[in-house]
This record gives structure tokens, C-alpha cells and sequence, in this order.
């Protein structure tokens, strides 16, 4: 394997240090989001299932981000997680507001990301990922 020129480790480098401040920024206004979601719900003295699923999501944001920095990896299940408890948490808020054909396409989406995250996951178990030898990656397989 060719060596990596100095152009090239120096563009590694630089691509590390916009990553790792994006994920800072990321990490940095999800507490800030947070904090002001707290602030909102101690003033109205009231916690709704809004408020809950907000800050749930808030958290989900920080796990993510917490999982890059250990691993250096982000699991697609991740936003799709994500993504689900956003559309449960607009179909619970606005159900009033949404007719019927609105609201089966909401529950088809997460419907859809719910299979997404089932086909992901038979995928890790049945085909693992391997590194160059052929063996199973850590963290990887039908033990994981």
C-alpha cells in the first residue's frame, strides 16, 4: 500500500479538525435547545408529552454524538431512531389539525422506518461486516 503523500495527511487532517468542530457545534446547541426547552417547561409549570418527546429527542441527538466520538462510527439505525420519534412526536402534537389520509402517511412513515431499521439490523446479524482478513469487525455478528 503506497504511502499517503503530505498533501493528502495534511487534507485528513483538516478534514478531522471541521468534523470534530461540527460535532462540537452539534453537541453545543442540542444542550443550548435543551436548556431552553427545561427553561420553557419551568415557567409554564406544565410537562406535556410534547415536552417529553422533545427532549428525547435531544437526548437521542447527544447519544449520537457521544457514539461518533467513541467509535468514530454512526450506525444508520441512529437518525432513523431519530427521524421516528420526530414523526410520533408531530402526529401526537397536531393530531387535532391532521385529517385522516395526513395522518395514515405519518404512521406509513414511521411504519417504513420502523422496517428500515428491522432490514438494518437482519443485515449486521446475517452479513457482518469484515475488515481485510475476513473476520468480523468488532461489535459486529450474531453475538452483538
Amino acid at each position: 500500500m503506497p504511502t499517503k503523500t503530505r498533501t493528502a495527511r495534511y487534507a485528513l487532517v483538516g478534514l478531522e479538525i471541521v468534523e470534530n468542530l461540527g460535532l462540537l457545534v452539534i453537541a453545543c446547541a442540542t444542550v443550548v435547545a435543551g436548556w431552553h426547552e427545561v427553561q420553557l417547561m419551568w415557567t409554564n409549570a406544565k410537562v406535556t408529552l410534547g415536552d417529553l418527546l422533545l427532549m428525547f429527542l435531544y437526548l437521542e441527538v447527544l447519544s449520537m454524538v457521544g457514539l461518533y466520538y467513541n467509535s468514530g462510527k454512526l450506525p444508520v439505525r441512529f437518525p432513523l431512531y431519530i427521524a421516528m420519534v420526530a414523526l410520533a412526536r408531530y402526529l401526537i402534537l397536531d393530531v387535532k389539525e391532521l385529517d385522516s389520509a395526513r395522518m395514515l402517511y405519518v404512521a406509513g412513515a414511521v411504519l417504513l422506518l420502523a422496517l428500515a431499521v428491522l432490514v438494518i439490523r437482519f443485515g449486521h446479524v446475517r452479513y457482518p461486516y469484515t475488515d481485510d482478513g475476513g473476520r468480523a469487525s468488532p461489535g459486529e455478528g450474531p453475538d452483538k
